[in-house]
């Protein structure tokens, strides 16, 4: 390929450099061409725009590849633990067995919430959505830790990222136990990442709490899945909103808030309640039926990806370990042979291998943290809790780069032109 690229507008020729990285598409980079040319690109939704350079996660969606700094997804959720995956989506390797106890401990002492911000769930309504409060609660962290708010210090970054880490569990399982009225159990510290968080979100001080290893072993698989995943939707709100050079706290809070929306993390959750509609094997082909008729507004949940045309590498790690969860629980449930007998009819029907819809991560997750025992209102909150390594590792590389602008994006405008103002009393 040439070594750059030749767009001609009018009678003026102007030529742009091809750039390329260590894998995936080359890209032109137009950030001279509204000073050349005085024309912008038009991309809605970016699909075809990269908005920076990141070292991070790379994504092939026609092959179905999903790397972590080059380390393939399938072989970190099946060998790897969140700790280790956060340490390396912070440094770029994996950790000695050294550094990875000394960052485990790290994060462990930083569970803890301030005690006023304890008090801060009491304002929210006992039914309010577990999203809406911890928008609110990660918000209002900027309000509590001001010895680490230079965001040019890299040792302040490294503290923030931490305390944003260790705290999103705590705060995820605090939001829970107010919506069900019980009393908030503190972090136990000898306790893992996941196992912490399980304990503290069903656990009662009432009782001792055990925890089970599969569960806590599926867990900690589903939040190495969802922590990062390029620049979607959330992670972009969280780079634009830290280029203006926003407080941290704040800045994942707004990716919180993008994360909510249905169309982002809430997939989950769509797909769960697709399966329980459907409720038993017999009425798949009915409702296969029903979602291949262009009339008919029924949609599978959890099958196919605006990114990957191929099978959601992720989705195969889900599929084995919603077999081990429903053998340690001892679960029956219809729901789980819907699933399984569904993706089997699907993977096998022209419609659906033409069009390439196969299962995501999706299709899975919300079965499991079902069988669990978290209600479909914690399912984004979990998601959330996961990325919030994605999000402070991109906010990192983000304000580390020297040549990163505040975020500007252009439109096209559509309004009337300029008019002039008619006073009131005479329109």
């Amino acid at each position: 390929m040439s070594d750059s690229a030749s767009l001609k507008i009018g009678d003026k020729d102007s030529s742009y450099a091809i750039r390329s990285g260590t894998i995936g598409p080359d890209v032109i980079d137009i950030r001279k061409l509204y000073a050349e040319t005085g024309c912008f690109t038009y991309d809605p939704g970016f699909t075809s725009t990269a908005s920076c350079d990141s070292a991070l996660t790379y994504i092939d969606g026609d092959e179905g590849v999903l790397l972590h700094r080059g380390y393939p997804i399938g072989e970190l959720a099946e060998d790897s633990s969140f700790m280790e995956v956060s340490y390396l989506m912070l440094n770029g390797e994996l950790p000695s067995k050294d550094e990875l106890d000394t960052f485990t401990y790290t994060i462990s002492r930083h569970t803890m919430l301030h005690e006023q911000l304890m008090q801060f769930y009491r304002g929210f309504r006992r039914d309010a959505h577990p999203m809406a409060i911890m928008c609110g609660v990660v918000g209002a962290l900027s309000a509590f830790y001001h010895d680490s708010t230079d965001i040019a210090d890299p040792e302040h970054r490294r503290i923030s990222s931490h305390r944003l880490i260790a705290k999103m569990p705590t705060i995820a399982a605090a939001a829970y136990k107010y919506s069900v009225g019980q009393p908030f159990v503190y972090p136990d510290n000898s306790l893992s990442y996941t196992g912490n968080f399980l304990k503290m979100t069903f656990g009662v001080p009432a009782e001792p709490y055990e925890v089970n290893p599969v569960v806590e072993r599926a867990l900690d698989r589903i939040f190495i899945l969802h922590a990062d995943h390029e620049q979607n939707a959330s992670t972009s709100t969280v780079r634009l909103a830290g280029s203006s050079g926003a407080n941290p706290f704040a800045c994942i809070a707004a990716g919180i808030a993008c994360l909510w929306g249905p169309a982002h993390g809430g997939a989950n959750e769509a797909a769960l309640n697709m399966l329980r509609e459907i409720g038993t094997p017999d009425k798949i082909p009915h409702y296969i039926a029903r979602a291949k008729d262009k009339n008919d507004p029924f949609r599978l949940m959890g099958f196919g990806h605006r990114v990957y045309k191929n099978y959601d590498p992720r989705a195969t790690v889900m599929q084995k370990t919603v077999r081990e969860v429903f053998e340690a629980l001892k679960v029956s449930d219809p729901v789980f042979e819907v699933a399984l007998q569904l993706e089997e009819m699907a993977l096998n029907d022209p419609y659906f291998i033409e069009k390439k819809l196969f299962p995501n991560v999706d299709f899975y997750s919300g079965v499991i943290l079902s069988a669990i025992g978290f209600p479909t209102t914690m399912f984004t909150a979990l998601f959330a809790l996961a990325r919030t390594v994605g999000w402070v590792a991109q906010w990192n590389e983000m304000i580390s780069d020297p040549g990163q602008k505040i975020g500007r994006p252009r439109q096209l405008y559509t309004g009337p032109t300029q008019r002039p103002y008619v006073p009131v009393d005479k329109r």
